[in-house]
């Protein structure tokens, strides 16, 4: 019976609201035993962001948002107070049977509950301890809060988003937390790597900033070889063109020319086979450099289409393009379907006795991923959890 690439691996978890919970998430969607410790009576905080709220079988107040439900199957839910003696040592105790701990306290913030990563390495010299922060654990801004809007303003993600002439704009998820949970994971696994060769746990220190100036990618080294800051070009590519929104006769779509013989091609089924061969625009650099004169002579063409008529087209000559779907066209869609990217699973307070899910993209072709626990309720297994792990250990 498959158990998942991870199955064996046991990961405490302190973290909340979204970057870290991603992070566990995938592990425990990988087959990691995750133990999310919560605030008794409150819980992580994401669970009263909404609406849109489970609807209760009960017909009650509604307690589970969507949000929370995001980022959290896989995980069975401890309700531990650690601002108490007794809490503090029931988790030291949790992680002496654990593999890893995540958290995303402010740095220094679980010092004064005898949690920090130097007060638990020198008891349990093996763990692995993955920390995550606005800014880190070291520099001027280490003492700053750690919040999504503001990795994406201080990393430079929204001085190249949105329209040229309009304001700043961040993206419509908070993809900073997103990547850092991400990066997190990976992270993990290389420590829990080193671990198993060595013997030797040690710190993950993660900030949101630096993982948004990381995730600059191109933009960022556009910068450091130029000299020269990225600006705001709307839905156009800095390095490529024509690779950006088109408008046709009754909607939109993407052209995503990645070649000088694609950019021919599409010439040609646009009716202006000349500009394939015209050398302000038949190389990508002079494309780029010439954008202002090529794009409204595209334009000018493809508003003569109709959508699904030109992307017919374009599909016959092989030329990058599509749809612009609504979240809810590319959720409801043949391929996601067909991939397993959406999911339902059992809840106990849902009135349908299941709530819907994104599901895991990993398609692994041995140890495929497994759903095993639904988002769980705050504390629902306090008591099974530390009967199983702390009984085993001596309690």
């Amino acid at each position: 019976m498959n158990q998942g690439p991870l199955h064996g691996i046991r990961i405490l978890d302190l973290s909340r609201i979204l970057a870290g919970p991603t992070c566990t998430q995938l592990l425990g969607d990988f087959g990691a035993d995750v133990i999310k410790v919560e605030k008794p009576g409150a819980g992580d905080d994401t669970r009263q962001w909404g609406p849109p709220f489970v609807t209760p079988a009960d017909g009650g107040k509604p307690t589970e948002s969507a949000y929370y439900l995001s980022v959290n199957r896989n995980k069975r839910s401890v309700a531990l107070d650690i601002a108490t003696e007794e809490g503090q040592a029931l988790i030291r105790r949790l992680i002496a049977v654990s593999d890893v701990v995540i958290e995303n306290f402010k740095p220094g913030g679980l010092d004064k509950y005898g949690l920090s990563y130097s007060q638990i390495a020198a008891a349990f010299p093996s763990v692995v301890y993955c920390s995550i922060s606005g800014f880190g654990q070291t520099g001027p801004n280490a003492h700053l809060p750690g919040y999504d809007l503001m990795a994406q303003a201080f990393g430079g993600l929204m001085s190249i988003t949105g329209e040229a002439a309009g304001e700043p704009m961040k993206v419509g998820v908070a993809i900073t937390d997103i990547c850092t949970g991400l990066y997190s994971a990976s992270a993990i696994l290389a420590a829990l790597r080193h671990r198993d060769a060595t013997g030797e746990g040690q710190q993950i220190d993660l900030s949101l900033a630096d993982v948004q100036m990381a995730c600059l990618a191109n933009q960022g080294t556009n910068y450091l070889v130029s000299g020269v800051s990225p600006v705001r070009r709307g839905n156009a590519h800095p390095n490529i063109v024509p690779y950006q929104v088109f408008t046709a006769s009754d909607g939109h779509l993407i052209v995503a020319v990645g070649n000088d013989e694609q950019f021919r091609r599409f010439c040609a089924i646009l009716g202006i086979e000349a500009l394939g061969d015209d050398p302000r625009f038949a190389g990508n650099s002079a494309r780029v450099e010439n954008r202002a004169e090529l794009v409204p002579l595209l334009a000018e063409r493809i508003a003569g289409f109709t959508r699904d008529a030109l992307l017919a087209r374009m599909a016959e000559r092989k030329i990058p393009g599509g749809p612009i779907n609504t979240v809810g066209e590319a959720l409801e869609s043949d391929q996601a379907r067909a991939r397993g990217m959406r999911i339902d699973m059992p809840h106990p307070d849902a009135a349908k006795g299941t709530v819907p899910l994104i599901g895991n993209p990993v398609k692994f072709s041995k140890s495929p991923v497994t759903y095993r626990y639904a988002p769980p309720k705050c504390g629902a297994d306090t008591d099974a959890v530390l009967e199983e792990l702390l009984g085993k250990a001596g309690g």
